[in-house]
Formats: C-alpha cells, sequence, structure tokens
C-alpha cells in the first residue's frame, strides 16, 4: 500500500482548496471518483462571488476569501441587484438587518434605475455592489497546481469502495488501488454521507439538491454594466455573460440521489416563466441547459472538522452552493483545524459536534 499523512476523498473546489494548504505541511493524496476533477458541483457554477449568498452564517468564509480572490485575479466587477416586490418592505429590511455590522456594502435603491426593463411591482431593490464574476475553472486549476508543486498525488478514476482504521491508519479500496493514510478527509460533496457510512462514521444527513440553469440570448440583450439580479424571495437569479448571454436559474432545489444531475423540462421551463415576469426581454434563444447538486447540512451551515466519534476521521462538506467564493477561507480554515492552528475564522459554527448529541 501507498502511505500518506492524509487521504482526501474529492479533488472538487473544496478538496483542492484543502490540499493547496495541507501539501506543504503533509504527504497528501487526493481521491477523485470521476476521471477529471471538478466533474459535478465545481464544473456547473453559476461562477460569482457574493458576500450575502449563503446566509449570514456564510459571510464570514466569503468575505475572508475576497482578498486571495482579488488579488489572484479570479474575480471581474459584477455587481448584484437584490429585487423585491412593492409591498416585501418588510423582506428588504430582514436582508439589510442580517447583514448590519458585516462590513458588507449594501444600498437600498430603486431596481428600475438599474435594470430597464424591470415590469410593474418590482420596485423595491438592494444593491450589493461588490460582487463579481469569479473564474471557478481558473481558481480549482490554481489550486490543483498548489497542491502538486507541494507534493501531493492526484489519482482520479479512483472511487472509494472501502475504508478500515487500524491502528491509528486507514486501509482505503479505491477503484485504482488500496492506500493508507493516518487521516481521511471526506470532501466527496453530494456523496459526503456515503463516504461517512464506508468509514464507519455516523452520516450528518446531508441533503443534496438538483438546480438547474440555463443560457439564454434575449431581445434585448442585458444592457451594458447589468449586475447580477437576484430575488430576495428566493425564486430566481440571473446575470450577464460574454457575447450578450444571460444565465438563468429558477433557484430550485429538488431533492435528489447523488448522481450525475441533468435538468428537467419542467424546471427549465419554470425558470423562464419566472424570467418573463420579471422583465419584458424577450427570449430569443434557449442555447443550453444544465444542473448540478447543491449539498446542505440540515442547518444549512458547511461542516468543517473532525468527527466527534470517528478518530482520524475529518469532515469537509455541505458546502451548499457557495462552496467557489468561499474556498480560499475555508481551505485554510479546514487546514489550520486539522494542523491544530489557531484558526483564522471562529470555527464553532461549522464544526460537525452540532449534529451530535
Amino acid at each position: 500500500m501507498n502511505g500518506f499523512d492524509v487521504a482526501i476523498i474529492g479533488a472538487g473546489i473544496a478538496g483542492a482548496s484543502l490540499a493547496a494548504e495541507l501539501a506543504p505541511h503533509a504527504r497528501v493524496l487526493l481521491l477523485e471518483a470521476e476521471d477529471r476533477p471538478g466533474y459535478h458541483a465545481t464544473g456547473r457554477s453559476a461562477a460569482f462571488w457574493s458576500e450575502t449568498y449563503g446566509g449570514p452564517d456564510v459571510q464570514p468564509l466569503t468575505t475572508a476569501s475576497g482578498p486571495m480572490l482579488r488579488d489572484g485575479g479570479f474575480l471581474d466587477p459584477l455587481g448584484e441587484l437584490h429585487v423585491a416586490r412593492t409591498g416585501d418592505q418588510r423582506r428588504v429590511d430582514a436582508f439589510l438587518a442580517a447583514f448590519e455590522g458585516s462590513g458588507v456594502a449594501l444600498e437600498p435603491v430603486d431596481p428600475r434605475r438599474i435594470v430597464p426593463g424591470l415590469r410593474e411591482g418590482w420596485s423595491l431593490g438592494v444593491h450589493e455592489p461588490g460582487c463579481a464574476y469569479i473564474d471557478v475553472a481558473a481558481l480549482h486549476q490554481h489550486f490543483l497546481a498548489r497542491a502538486r508543486a507541494a507534493g501531493a498525488e492526484l489519482r482520479c478514476s479512483a472511487a472509494l469502495v472501502g475504508a478500515a482504521r487500524a491502528a491509528g491508519s486507514w486501509r482505503l479500496e479505491t477503484r485504482s488501488g488500496v492506500f493508507a493514510a493516518d487521516l481521511l478527509v471526506n470532501a466527496a460533496g453530494a456523496w459526503a454521507d456515503q463516504v461517512a457510512a464506508l468509514a464507519g462514521a455516523a452520516p450528518i444527513g446531508l441533503r443534496p439538491y438538483r438546480r438547474t440553469m440555463v443560457q439564454l440570448r434575449t431581445d434585448p440583450a442585458p444592457p451594458a454594466g447589468c449586475p447580477l439580479v437576484s430575488d430576495l424571495g428566493g425564486s430566481f437569479y440571473f446575470k450577464p455573460e460574454a457575447g450578450g448571454r444571460l444565465w438563468l436559474t429558477p433557484h430550485d432545489e429538488v431533492d435528489s440521489p447523488p448522481c450525475d444531475a441533468a435538468p428537467e423540462e419542467i424546471d427549465v421551463a419554470t425558470a423562464i416563466d419566472r424570467f418573463e415576469r420579471v422583465v419584458d426581454w424577450r427570449v430569443a434563444a434557449l442555447e443550453h441547459r444544465w444542473a448540478g447538486l447543491r449539498s446542505f447540512a440540515p442547518d444549512r451551515r458547511p461542516v468543517y472538522g473532525f468527527d466527534p466519534a470517528t478518530p482520524g476521521f475529518f469532515w469537509c462538506a455541505g458546502q451548499g452552493g457557495f462552496g467557489i467564493q468561499t474556498a480560499p477561507a475555508a481551505g485554510q480554515l479546514a487546514c489550520q483545524l486539522m494542523l491544530g492552528q489557531a484558526p483564522l475564522l471562529d470555527p464553532h459554527r461549522y464544526v460537525p459536534d452540532r449534529f451530535r448529541d
């Protein structure tokens, strides 16, 4: 068997960012079930960085990730316009109150001054100027390259099929061989509870949900400077893309087993219907559609930390739809917890102990 200090199950953004931080300090093995990293959630991201996305419990990770993402050239200006219907002032007030004191720049605005074509009834808005495009592919490759440069090994087509711990070491059976590691990190995304069960750890109740995205051309095309537009009620968001295109989701959350997710026609139709109820732009063409899985813990906070009942088993899971935008800080936090260092953020809201009585 090949021996390592740490084996990380999953080479998506969660596993890759942790490997990049950990590899200078330990012998790291990245085990990826697919034939290439990032095939599932990482490769199907809506590709934006928003400090409010995921709510106040996720915001500290997003904000802490900002400097690395900006300095590394992974962000481009976008801005976000949170919209609400006339009469939903309480929703707007609650949103502003949730981030009061966080340092996130938010400003109430008339959304019709920012996005021409908003239909009557969408008269309330909050502008978040710091929201940005994020180059997901470049960020993911950056983490993988850092990990490899520090000595980490990546094995693809290496789905975990068995795990047993004896004498302080894990014996890991995969589809590409058998490996040994002192510590096992569960960064398997939608499959995280299944990995936990293979290792004899209690699942924490992760729920994968399907999210649908479509790529459109509209008439007129999104205006210059159009921001990401998101419904404070959670029923849609859309953002402009290169070439006059638009990415749109109905913000659906459909229960799904872990799988290679595919869009359903009803969800595509729902997305377009909701879009046409918000703006008077005509859908000229539906160019592409896809779906991905977003996995949440029961309290919808990510999970980072050692399992309280299974020695040598570390959770790095439940990133929902915010795993990309939080990856730099999340990777650092997880690494610091594994090495016993003082964490850059308070970890208590993220540790797996919160699910144990």
